[in-house]
């Protein structure tokens, strides 16, 4: 398993594992990811945005079994989100979030004070996932947030 900056030729694979893995918690819903109108243009989202980056996961197979973005949250230069943290079912249970984060992560502390997302409760593990890796919950979402669906959100300093 390798991890590398998103291309233009994995936007339809990432975009399925993303509505997929929505689609399985019944998160298929507005106010989600799963509507993003950048969703079947990741590679050139990420690209024309400053400070921003999405990263896939490739198996041996030279599949794509999930992703990672970084991204500014809205006009706080200081404040980053993590974004669109999705891993084939396949792929799960081997630590390949942990590494998708990591990576993600270490480019946010170049850039950025805080790291900041959202997510529901339904995805326990996820949200285990951010806790353990010093994310601190927070009682609401931060002004300006575009996902009125996500019940959970989440705070890190990239110190």
């Amino acid at each position: 398993m390798h991890i590398r900056e998103i291309e233009e030729k994995d936007n339809k694979v990432i975009e399925q594992v993303i509505k997929h893995s929505l689609e399985s918690f019944h998160l298929n819903i507005p106010g989600t990811a799963y509507f993003d109108p950048q969703l079947s243009s990741l590679a050139q989202f990420y690209k024309q945005q400053s400070n921003a980056k999405y990263w896939v996961a490739v198996n041996e197979q030279g599949e794509v079994v999930g992703g990672v973005g970084i991204a500014p949250f809205g006009q706080k230069t200081e404040v980053c989100e993590l974004q669109k943290l999705y891993i084939k079912p396949e792929a799960q249970g081997m630590g390949l979030s942990k590494q998708l984060m990591g990576v993600a992560l270490d480019f946010a502390r170049e850039h950025y004070i805080y790291c900041y997302l959202e997510t529901s409760k339904r995805l326990q593990a996820a949200n285990s996932l951010y806790t353990k890796s010093g994310f601190r919950p927070l009682e609401r979402a931060l002004d300006g947030s575009e996902y009125n669906a996500m019940d959970a959100w989440y705070m890190k300093e990239l110190l």
